[in-house]
């Protein structure tokens, strides 16, 4: 394929290969040097521009025998910093050229702020480059990136650069598999892993990050799809994968094609499900909302999704919509229509529609609404009184018309007669439907031919014109009067259709209240039916659930009672299985209860979300009694146990009768009661702390806490209080949100066990790390580890794998520090210490800060080189 040309050269503009990685360290620098090391082989001119190895030797290895191009040397606030030399790159002029970090800052000094803008001038030379970026920079998914890691990136570059390239190569690994990257320090320094593993990489981020890159791929190449069969005019159905689109008309039978059409999407893996309804580019068409709000929430309930589209041609708009998803199915309702009005108006929809369908196999469903449609009305729906009243114009205006046009006999000839027959015959079908102009035309026709067409004042007709003009008259009076009705009811339906739309559109807004929600449904109800009062009723015992009326506008009685009005009618509309909605006021038409079946609709979603946010409410509670119970329990089941029985077996082996002890024997048995009874006390405090906590006799007193003035209390409550624990950095975090007495005992219990399954001579250490709001606290220990299938385990009571001496005690230990843990609003968890061992995360929310920090300067640039969050 020719290249494009770039503007104002006489050269083609080069080509741009982009690897995409889904974080840093899954090897898309390496990839790149392996695709420049081939083209060289093949016996391209490759150079270097740029490269950023981080000291991994892999790389480095890779850049044997590979011209490196040097770099630029610039200060910037009393720093040296190296760049790409822009200029010697293009002076050099190679065929391809390699550019690693394509969203990088460029230090100021340069002629461009950033690394792609470089690239661009490259690719404008006429250089094909290759460059590396991460999905994290790109300019689209930056906010969504801040909120997975919680780390902002602040160097991005503009998705459409990406888009443009020649080719993008997605360069992937799985979290686990760089997770060990990186513990074998292939990615980064020792110093660095552990805190690199602990913030950035983990599994969640790396397998959400993951995601967003596969996903922005998908997309790249679905857009390339599309291109290509635009640009080959290429209109039939790509089967790549099953997508199965329902059609939805807002009927009863709805619910059944969903779910038939979720059956057949189903039975393929990766199947699409689509619902689409087609409303009519007048926004005229009569289907119900709220049955269609009920269906596109059982569609989305499904895993699918709705569309609308407006077409007039419904069949046309249908498959349309079908090609440009590359439906493979179509799934349609068979006519609610009988054979009597399939016979009179024609082939229906769906036959229509699998005459054009061609490549998409169409299901035509049966259900229990088929055939039992109605003739169409002929004409419009009026009242009892205005049906009445065109019945009577249709007989008074031809009557009317005749005596006065009698008068004018002599000076009126019969096409004027015909033409003012014809005005009264319109006039008669504006006031009472089409049905009362056909009752006005025949009359009229009658009229005229009795007192107009000669022979006069005889039902006879003596020329053959006559009879015809007779009989154009009688047709265009039936054609004019049918349009005119039409016309008349689409206006009326018109303006109906908008006043919903405004309705409903006020009520999309209530509902998006929040928890006003509920209050502002029914009040926009009252006052959108021009009701006196609504309530929200309980089906079961009538209670009322929410209410509004006209007493609140001052409508009552003298007495300040609400004046009573026995005209007044009551309808009921079913909202949800629980509850239903009751209008006291005038008597609502049909038209009205279709709008007023989307108000339930709503309502009974707003009522559900109360429901939920009670039941929610009511939950926590007892989740978190839930926890405190069962660490209570693990912890009267052992820990309770164990130092009185070390007690009672010195405080029994001094009374025993039968044994002489020397002095140095009785003083280590008196040490040892005196120090479990010590324990015993502290114990049954905190666990009578932890049963008021329980029963909501004592709240916790969660204050700010600096680690590194609660860990020495921890370590002195140890039963060695010269155990070797190191800490590290500890007072460079912000202080914790907890209580104090029982983070100390969470500590202790977490410390101990860490110092129970340590390597000999090796010690313990305690690190912190502040991220997203949370502090970390970690109790690294260099044993034997913990398997992935134990990690839930080692929190239950009475578990100590690998060991079988109970003397020590298995720690109200983790169970119980699990517990405190999560009722201060933090977890406690185990991770891999990098190289063997166990670590214990404990994770606390940060308190808060007493003055904001001062906001970064935006004019400042941060290489990424220089940071670890985004080193490539």
């Amino acid at each position: 394929m020719a290249r494009d040309l770039t503007p104002g050269t006489g050269h083609r503009r080069g080509r741009l290969r982009v690897y995409l990685g889904s974080a840093p360290g899954v090897g898309k620098t390496y990839r790149m040097l392996d695709e420049a090391r081939r083209r060289q082989d093949r016996g391209a001119d490759v150079v270097v521009g740029w490269i950023e190895c981080h000291g991994r030797r892999h790389t480095e290895a890779m850049l044997d025998g590979l011209e490196v191009v040097p770099g630029v040397h610039r200060s910037y606030r009393d720093t040296d910093f190296e760049e790409m030399d822009l200029d010697a790159l293009l002076a050099r002029r190679p065929a391809v050229a390699l550019v690693d970090e394509l969203a990088h800052t460029n230090v100021p000094g340069g002629r461009h702020g950033k690394r792609w803008q470089d690239v661009e001038e490259l690719l404008a030379a006429g250089i094909d480059v290759i460059t590396t970026v991460n999905v994290q920079h790109l300019e689209s998914l930056n906010d969504v990136v801040r909120k997975i890691t919680g780390i902002p990136q602040r160097e991005t570059v503009p998705d459409e650069v990406v888009r443009r390239s020649d080719q993008i190569e997605l360069v992937d690994m799985a979290p686990q598999a760089l997770r060990r990257r990186m513990a074998h320090g292939n990615v980064y320094k020792a110093e660095k892993v552990d805190a690199a593993l602990s913030n950035y990489f983990r599994v969640g981020n790396l397998t959400a990050l993951r995601e967003l890159a596969l996903l922005w791929v998908a997309g790249r190449v679905d857009e390339g799809l599309r291109d290509y069969r635009a640009s080959h005019d290429i209109d039939r159905v790509w089967e790549t994968r099953e997508r199965v689109v329902v059609a939805l008309t807002g009927g009863p039978e709805g619910e059944t094609l969903v779910r038939r059409a979720a059956r057949i999407s189903d039975r393929t893996a990766g199947g699409d499900l689509l619902a689409v309804h087609v409303t009519r580019s007048d926004g005229l068409a009569g289907a119900s909302s709220g049955a269609l709000a009920q269906q596109r929430q059982l569609v989305e309930s499904l895993g699918g999704s709705y569309h609308v589209v407006v077409g007039d041609d419904i069949p046309t708009s249908l498959l349309a919509f079908a090609r440009a998803h590359d439906a493979t199915q179509l799934v349609l309702g068979t006519s609610r229509r009988g054979r009597t009005a399939r016979f009179l108006t024609g082939p229906g929809i769906g036959e229509t529609t699998v005459d054009a369908s061609e490549d998409i196999d169409v299901h035509m469903v049966t259900h229990e609404f088929t055939g039992r449609g109605r003739l169409p009305a002929l004409g419009r729906r009026h009242s009892r009184r205005r049906t009445v009243a065109g019945y009577l114009a249709g007989l008074l205006v031809p009557s009317l018309l005749t005596l006065v046009l009698s008068r004018f006999h002599e000076t009126v000839n019969l096409t004027t007669d015909t033409l003012i027959f014809q005005l009264g015959v319109v006039v008669v079908a504006l006031l009472g439907g089409a049905t009362s102009a056909l009752l006005a035309s025949l009359v009229a026709s009658a009229l005229l031919n009795y007192f107009f067409i000669p022979p006069v004042h005889a039902f006879t007709i003596g020329e053959t014109n006559n009879i015809i003009a007779l009989v154009v008259f009688a047709a265009v009076a039936l054609t004019v009067s049918t349009v005119v009705d039409h016309a008349t009811r689409l206006t009326a339906r018109a303006a109906r259709a908008t006043a919903e739309a405004e309705t409903l559109s006020t009520l999309a807004g209530s509902v998006l209240r929040g928890a006003d929600a509920l209050p502002a449904l029914l009040e926009k109800s009252r006052t959108a039916f021009g009701m006196s009062a609504v309530a929200l009723l309980g089906r079961t015992g009538g209670e009322v659930l929410a209410s509004c009326d006209t007493a609140a506008d001052g409508d009552r009685a003298d007495n300040g009672a609400a004046a009573p009005d026995h005209n007044l009618v009551t309808t009921e509309v079913p909202v949800g299985p629980d509850a239903v909605l009751v209008l006291t006021g005038r008597r609502l038409p049909a038209a009205d209860q279709r709008v007023l079946t989307a108000f339930a609709a709503h309502v009974a979603a707003a009522l559900e979300r109360d429901r939920l946010a009670v039941v929610a409410a009511e939950v926590e509670p007892i989740r978190a009694a839930d926890r405190m119970r069962t660490a209570l329990l693990a912890a009267v089941s052992h820990d309770l146990r164990t130092p009185l029985a070390a007690a009672l077996a010195s405080v029994g082996s001094l009374r025993s009768p039968d044994v002489e002890f020397s002095p140095e024997d009785q003083a280590e048995l008196l040490a040892t009661a005196d120090e479990s009874l010590v324990r015993l006390t502290r114990l049954v405090d905190n666990l009578l702390d932890m049963s008021r906590l329980q029963a909501g006799a004592l709240t916790l007193h969660l204050a700010e806490t600096h680690l590194d003035e609660i860990l020495p209390r921890a370590l002195d409550s140890l039963a060695d209080p010269y155990a070797p624990v190191q800490p590290l950095d500890l007072e460079t975090v912000p202080p914790v949100l907890a209580d104090p007495p029982l983070l100390e005992r969470v500590l202790a219990n977490v410390v101990t066990n860490a110092l129970r399954h340590n390597a000999p001579g090796a010690p313990v250490l305690v690190a912190a790390s502040h991220h997203a709001g949370r502090v970390e606290l970690r109790v690294i220990d260099r044993g034997p580890g913990i398997a992935p299938e134990d990690r839930d385990r080692v929190f239950l009571p009475f578990q100590r794998l690998g060991d079988t001496d109970n003397t020590t005690g298995v720690g109200l230990g983790l169970a119980l520090s699990r517990g405190l843990a999560e009722a201060m609003g933090g977890s406690l968890e185990v991770e891999d210490t990098p190289g063997g061992g166990a670590t214990m995360l404990l994770t606390l929310p940060a308190a808060p800060a007493r003055t904001p920090p001062p906001d970064p300067d935006p004019a400042a640039p941060v290489p990424a080189r220089q940071s670890w969050e985004a080193p490539e």
